[in-house]
């Protein structure tokens, strides 16, 4: 039986958990959730010792380093540990590609030596240069966090930019990738874990909108909207994120292929 060590049990790694205890392994986790104190490097240590594998879902300082590699790095970086580490990454490291498809051979803003959003993209690379998997996620949604929600409680936004695409990704989508990976040992490095239909936020607003029966929030442009910095970076990216790496490697499927299903079952 694997015991599996989580660096922040927030709404993604939570599923991640639950997943992984129905296959009978043990989890501890650091987080609000969880039962160890990041900053009890004690406990830490002694979990470490213990864990079988490693994932951490701590992403970076938005001014760069990794809190759980720059406080326990020495520590996972041992050679019992180099083959156990998971890391839950963006595929915003890829940046702005003009509505391109982008896979796991695409340069990420690191390699590319852009600046934007490089925290994050530093953090994958680092990662990935211990040995870990890294799963790289695009717009994350599930119960609770999806346009259903946002229409509900009036807040969805439809922004008028035409060519404008993303991917997303269902939480529990997330969850049976990562635990193939980890009940299989799968090979180190880097996997989109990515539904099957990129497309525009408007797209999904406008679904969510018509199960619901309620009305259409107005059109706007990106200056109308006055968006806050973080919400005004995610739309001037624009990519589709491939996934064919993670369904041939890891024999991973998403259960929602689109948000009309993950839509329809969140319903």
């Amino acid at each position: 039986m694997g015991q599996l060590l989580i660096f922040g049990l927030g709404y993604t790694a939570g599923r991640i958990a639950t997943a992984m205890h129905a296959h009978g392994w043990q989890v501890r986790a650091t987080g609000s959730a969880g039962d160890i104190a990041f900053a009890d490097r004690g406990a830490v240590l002694a979990a470490l010792g213990e864990a079988t594998h490693i994932l951490s879902s701590v992403p970076p300082e938005r001014a760069g380093g990794d809190p759980v590699l720059d406080a326990y790095g020495e520590a996972l970086a041992g050679a019992d540990k180099r083959g156990a580490l998971f890391y839950l990454s963006s595929t915003g490291v890829y940046g702005d590609r003009a509505g391109a498809w982008v896979d796991e051979t695409t340069p990420t803003i690191a390699q590319s030596g852009e600046g934007r959003r490089n925290a994050r993209a530093e953090a994958d690379l680092a990662w990935l240069g211990m040995g870990a998997r890294v799963f790289r996620l695009p717009g994350i949604y599930g119960p609770g966090r999806s346009a259903l929600d946002r229409v509900k409680e009036g807040k969805a936004r439809r922004i008028d930019l035409p060519d404008q695409v993303f991917s997303r990704v269902h939480v529990d989508d997330i969850a049976s990738g990562v635990v193939a990976a980890l009940v299989q040992d799968a090979p180190t490095g880097a996997y989109n874990l990515g539904d099957d239909l990129p497309c525009s936020g408007n797209e999904v607003t406008e679904h969510a909108c018509r199960l619901l029966g309620l009305p259409l929030p107005l059109l706007e442009t990106l200056e109308e909207a006055n968006l806050s910095e973080m919400a005004h970076g995610f739309y001037m990216e624009n990519r589709r994120v491939a996934n064919g790496k993670a369904k041939r490697v890891l024999g991973w499927s998403p259960r929602f292929p689109t948000y009309v299903e993950g839509l329809a079952a969140l319903l």
